[in-house]
């Protein structure tokens, strides 16, 4: 397929194309989902004191779960997990009897749903099921149940991830505009103008997901969401915090540089360098309380910011040691994350070559491999009023 045929399917619409690499090879997201695993283990406890908190349902002979934004692996199966156990536990102990359970896992029709669906655990002859599971495609920033259909929905490390970018707006993409992101993959750092449109996205898309959650969930159920996110006190141009942070992260300084490489390589024209941008924002907790309270129908019981560090030491210091074992790490990450966008605006071919001039600039900044990297993720545990 040409490039502009690419391009073409790109400007069709991001809900046609974004999803987490599917499979479970080295570059599929189930085998590099070590950061969301890691704010979905420091979000657990949270996660269970607002299950443990919300009111039951007592005329209720199912309840319905919901994770939107689900993708595949470990991640999404533990946390329905939990919801479940914790809510069977309130029920034997407060009701003397338990619900039967339909738990939904929900994401973008590009999602690989069979391997999600063959992680399910075996339904054994004789004994009753813990859930009854559903797929349900669709995006997020859209209707997905009926009114007053689910007692909890769950979004983790999904909610940053954009509506579109394709035009995201469209001054993002103008050479006359001064919010042309000229010679950047994504907005950390990146001009006000830049910034101001993402933001902009960013808020409509909030707000749309919010208001299509009122309607789904039922009064008293539980909304639960952590996303990445930025401290309150940082402007929105400053993405990521700390220097260490901006420097090291997968969307910033690698990823231009293997941008333009293939630019400089002749690969690529500036054009097409130019016109892509990586559909991501981290909000502050002050733009997500407001879009709360534009919305209405939540009362918010908890939001945070946390700080979760990259990797552990050990691992630090393992990959100082082999610097390409870091690269190619760091490299299967972005592709887990970023393929299915960058094979839309590329093609498979340019898209393996871009991946592979990341890896190249991972592995080649050794000092780079010394510094710490941190994601800022937010936490928000809601009721329906």
């Amino acid at each position: 397929m040409e490039l502009n045929e690419w391009q073409q399917t790109w400007s069709g619409g991001l809900d046609r194309i974004l999803c987490m690499q599917g499979g479970d090879d080295d570059g599929s997201y189930a085998r590099n989902s070590d950061a969301p695993a890691s704010a979905i283990s420091l979000s657990k406890p949270l996660l269970i004191a607002a299950i443990q908190s919300m009111r039951l349902f007592h005329g209720e002979a199912s309840l319905r779960i919901a994770d939107l934004g689900c993708a595949t692996g470990f991640n999404t199966l533990s946390t329905i997990d939990l919801v479940i156990d914790t809510l069977r536990g309130r029920y034997n102990k407060d009701c003397a009897f338990e619900p039967e359970f339909e738990a939904f896992f929900s994401d973008l029709p590009s999602n690989d749903f069979n391997s999600l669906f063959r992680s399910l655990p075996p339904f054994i002859d004789n004994k009753k099921k813990r859930y009854y599971a559903a797929g349900v495609p669709g995006s997020f920033y859209h209707r997905l149940f009926p009114k007053g259909k689910l007692h909890v929905a769950v979004s983790l490390s999904a909610l940053h991830w954009l509506s579109r970018v394709w035009p995201i707006p469209e001054v993002v993409l103008d050479k006359r505009s001064l919010a042309w992101n000229k010679g950047r993959a994504w907005i950390d750092g990146a001009k006000k103008e830049v910034v101001e449109a993402y933001a902009k996205q960013s808020d409509e898309d909030l707000r749309a997901f919010l208001q299509c959650r009122r309607e789904e969930i039922v009064e008293g159920g539980t909304l639960f969401i952590l996303m990445a996110g930025r401290q309150g006190l940082e402007q929105p141009e400053n993405q990521l915090g700390d220097p260490d942070s901006r420097a090291k992260h997968p969307f910033t300084s690698s990823m231009d540089q293997a941008w333009e490489d293939l630019l400089n390589e002749g690969l690529i024209d500036e054009e097409t360098r130019d016109t892509f941008n990586i559909p991501a924002y981290m909000r502050s907790i002050e733009e997500v309380e407001k879009a709360f309270h534009q919305c209405g129908g939540f009362e918010i019981q908890r939001l945070e910011y946390q700080r979760i560090v990259e990797h552990s030491k050990e691992k630090q210091e393992e990959w100082i040691r082999d610097p390409v074992s870091y690269g190619r790490a760091k490299a299967n990450l972005v592709r887990a994350t970023l393929r299915p966008i960058v094979e839309a605006h590329l093609g498979p071919k340019l898209s393996e070559e871009l991946f592979k001039r990341f890896e190249k600039r991972a592995s080649a900044d050794i000092e780079m491999l010394h510094k710490t990297c941190f994601y800022g993720v937010i936490v928000v545990c809601a009721i329906r009023k």
